[in-house]
């Protein structure tokens, strides 16, 4: 090789290797989190005088112990996955957007609310069931994206305007739960109609996890995809580093921002439509079980990538799982398990602080031999 050619080969390999550097250091420092976040529980866990080893244990045994508890798990994972890139999406162009739990609310209200004049018309599940998924994806995306459109347009703070319109869902969803969709045999647990056993979505062959798993997998890849191949991506990924500057070069900052939380609100809302669709079979408050905010945490965890995402939303399916077997056999409350999120949440925003601090992911200068 000659002089010329190794001078003009070496900008690639720089490039190659702080690539390969910060690749190390996303993984490196989310597992450094965990560890330190396992630590302090266990430390929590022998201060109320119980054994951090068997809860540890329990947790690998209720999460991937045998087949039907790793399915239990993945069932589990499956809303996870959705409002997990609910939170990445908005994440990659510069948006903390807290709100995925008010538009999977919404979004399941809505696919039960169409389905319920559908079914009572005789329209058979295979129309009725996409109808739902669109009724559910559109109505949470347009909700989700508005709150895009009120930062950009209106400068107002994103994370509090998310929040508060994801209140104001559940409580649209409560308004008509309680009023006039209320079914009137749901006399302890006000809820909508059922769809019936002929509208529910059934598992995937050979399995007891419902499609909502299947589809969280391939809507991550496809938006791996679109952040990360696509001139879209680019332009997101542009904006999020640096709006003035985005839209200095002429970008259309205002539209990338809506859309991609329209993008946002839309998986959440599929993830409410599965809650209808497969477990509950109707809407009702058993909707508001937290997933918006998990996927906050599994979003976090999976440093805002769609792929990395899907094995996160596994690992708190596993945990959420294991919260039973916890409760029976160490006679902790169920909640126990949320105080692990809880701890690991904290950790990981602690952990935000150290990228780019330590020398061993940093590249070395040119003619560094140490």
């Amino acid at each position: 090789m000659t002089a010329e050619t190794a001078d003009a080969a070496a900008p690639e390999r720089a490039g190659a290797n702080l690539q390969a550097l910060r690749f190390a250091e996303s993984i490196a420092i989310p597992v450094g989190a965990i560890i330190v976040s396992a630590i302090l529980f266990a430390l929590f866990l022998l201060a109320i005088g119980h054994d951090p080893v068997q809860f540890y244990n329990l947790v690998w045994v209720g999460g991937f112990g045998s087949s039907f508890s790793f399915q239990n798990s993945l069932q589990r994972a499956a809303p996870l996955i959705l409002t997990g890139l609910a939170f990445a999406i908005p994440a990659r162009i510069g948006l903390t957007m807290i709100g995925a739990e008010g538009a999977l609310v919404l979004g399941g209200f809505s696919a039960a609310a169409i389905a319920i004049p559908l079914v009572s018309s005789g329209v058979p599940p295979l129309v009725t069931l996409p109808t739902m998924a669109i009724a559910g994806m559109v109505t949470a995306g347009l909700w989700v994206g508005f709150t895009g459109w009120l930062k950009y347009a209106r400068g107002v703070n994103e994370t509090i305007a998310s929040l508060l319109m994801s209140y104001i869902a559940i409580a649209i969803m409560n308004f008509f739960v309680e009023g006039a969709l209320r079914d009137p045999a749901s006399a302890n647990k006000p809820s909508t109609m059922p769809i019936g056993d002929a509208y529910r979505i059934g598992a995937i062959p050979g399995t007891d996890v419902h499609w909502g798993f299947a589809a969280g997998i391939v809507l991550a890849v496809l938006l791996w995809m679109l952040m990360s191949r696509t001139t879209f991506g680019f332009a997101a990924r542009m904006t999020g580093g640096n709006p003035r500057a985005a839209q200095a070069q002429g970008l259309p900052v205002g539209w990338l921002m809506v859309i991609c939380c329209m993008i946002a609100g839309a998986c959440a809302g599929l993830a409410g439509f599965f809650e209808v669709a497969a477990i509950h079979g109707q809407a009702n408050a058993s909707l508001v079980a937290g997933y918006g905010f998990t996927g906050i945490l599994v979003s976090f965890l999976a440093r805002h990538n769609p792929i990395a995402i899907v094995p996160v939303a596994i690992l708190f399916g596993a945990i959420a799982a294991a919260g039973g077997v916890v409760q029976r056999r160490m006679g902790l409350p169920d909640a126990t398990v949320l105080v692990l999120q809880g701890i690991l949440f904290v950790v990981l925003l602690v952990s935000e602080t150290f990228y780019g601090r330590f020398k061993i992911f940093q590249p070395r200068a040119t003619g560094d031999r140490t």
